[in-house]
């Protein structure tokens, strides 16, 4: 049911590449509430994705921009703001990708260039993002930009790999430009820590399957899914939350408050006596 949040609104979507993706169900929403937006990808994932036939069924316009690059994100805003006839009011950045995951390199034997690739497409392009509109005074005032991380930047989780230093890094930009944009041009600048969701990028984590069951059992309400955080997202870009900026809010469930429930526990326990540290093979896991 639409209530019309995002009226007269318009935005900016990152990496809707196909119908599993979040930012795919976040553009889907803000049609929905009355908003028009623009959707962009990396030009390779243009062609591979879906990106084109979302496009189609929300009548809106598919400009390509490598987020990594500083010209491109140029073009996407001057060219967003013609089409679109003035300012943005609301980015969302879901862009995220590690080739030390795809590659299988463990965390301890990662390779640098790997990791400055992770660092850049999943980090610092949301700093060139926000740079770049700072400086074209792109986004209206009020306007929100919201970038999507994870849990895994506060605590450890196994096979999340150098992911989890991006996110880390992604939440800090968020305070830091949060401060500088409230300041000068009152935008707001949040990021959501949402529940394991299956996407394109979040099913290339080792073991995810397994992360996915144990988050649900955690979590007091269960996981969220990705249709509930693109609601989430509508509220963060509609002027309900004209005052919350510089956070990462944990849309989880409860997950992220959680310490041990007693369904996961159920199924610890059922396990239990088929699991030994001990015998010839111990030493194989050792670091995991």
């Amino acid at each position: 049911m639409s209530n019309k949040l995002l009226k007269g609104k318009k935005g900016i979507i990152f990496g809707a590449l196909n119908p599993e993706s979040i930012a795919w169900k976040v553009a889907e929403r803000a049609h929905e509430e009355g908003a028009t937006v623009i959707l962009t990808n990396t030009p390779v994932a243009i062609r591979m994705g879906e990106t084109n036939a979302l496009a189609e069924k929300l009548k809106t316009t598919v400009i390509g921009a490598d987020a990594t690059k500083v010209e491109d994100l140029n073009n996407l805003f001057i060219k967003s703001m013609e089409v679109l006839g003035g300012k943005i009011d609301f980015v969302l950045h879901s862009i995220g990708m590690s080739p030390n995951v795809r590659k299988e390199r463990h965390y301890s034997d990662l390779d640098y260039n790997y990791l400055d690739k992770t660092l850049d497409v999943s980090a610092i392009s949301f700093h060139k993002v926000l740079q770049t509109a700072r400086k074209l005074d792109a986004i209206n005032e009020w306007g929100s930009v919201v970038a999507l991380s994870y849990v895994a930047a506060q605590r450890t989780f196994f096979g999340y790999n150098d992911m989890a230093d991006a996110k880390s890094l992604l939440e800090s930009i968020a305070r830091s430009f949060g401060y500088i944009y409230g300041r000068e041009r009152r935008v707001r600048i949040n990021t959501i820590s949402q529940s394991p969701t299956i996407t394109t990028a979040g099913s290339g984590v080792k073991g995810f399957d397994r992360l996915l069951d144990f988050a649900e059992r955690m979590s007091p309400l269960g996981n969220a899914t990705g249709d509930e955080c693109a609601d989430y997202c509508i509220t963060l870009f509609s002027d309900l939350t004209k005052k919350v900026t510089m956070q990462n809010l944990f849309h989880d469930g409860g997950f992220s408050n959680m310490g041990m429930s007693l369904r996961a526990l159920q199924q610890y326990e059922k396990g239990l006596h088929h699991d030994c540290d001990c015998g010839p093979k111990a030493d194989e896991h050792k670091f995991d």
